[in-house]
């Protein structure tokens, strides 16, 4: 009997800690349960870098991206899938966390990298240039993994 109680104290503590990081995560990014994801790969000189990414598909969804997020965990992020090449603005109001952005060409290739935005800046970051994506990352990320303009991004969403 002695047994039983013990293993079932240990499930019970188990699935505690399971709900209350699932609960964690679920305040940490509110905006994240409905959202699409998938994984996108940058392939960079030190290696081939895998994240797990939101897509901001919506109008909505564009104009929202990270704002009120409280953090962004390493190799996780947001994908702004415009579709079409162009001359792309971003801005920090109403976030929280430093990002870097990294912007994309309709090729896969990236254009240019703005590195530890500001936040919660309304300074606009240009794409300096035509893109088909932006890629937000944690601030720091890129100088970390050694991410630079020419590198190749592949993820499902920027498939033809």
């Amino acid at each position: 009997m002695g047994a039983m109680i013990s293993t079932n104290r240990r499930v019970a503590c188990a699935t505690a800690v399971a709900l209350a990081a699932f609960l964690m995560m679920a305040m940490a990014f509110p905006y994240a349960r409905g959202a699409e994801q998938q994984t996108l790969e940058i392939a960079s000189k030190s290696g081939v870098h895998v994240f797990n990414v939101e897509l901001a598909v919506t109008s909505e969804e564009r104009q929202r991206g990270l704002m009120f997020r409280r953090s962004v965990p390493e190799f996780y992020g947001m994908l702004f899938d415009f579709k079409d090449e162009q001359e792309v603005q971003m801005w920090m109001k109403n976030t929280y966390v430093s990002l870097d952005m990294i912007f994309i060409q309709g090729d896969g290739r990236i254009r240019s990298i703005a590195e530890n935005t500001d936040p919660e800046s309304e300074r606009i970051i240009s794409s300096r240039g035509p893109v088909r994506a932006v890629l937000e990352v944690v601030g720091g990320t890129a100088r970390k993994l050694d991410i630079q303009p020419g590198d190749r991004v592949a993820a499902p969403a920027l498939r033809k």
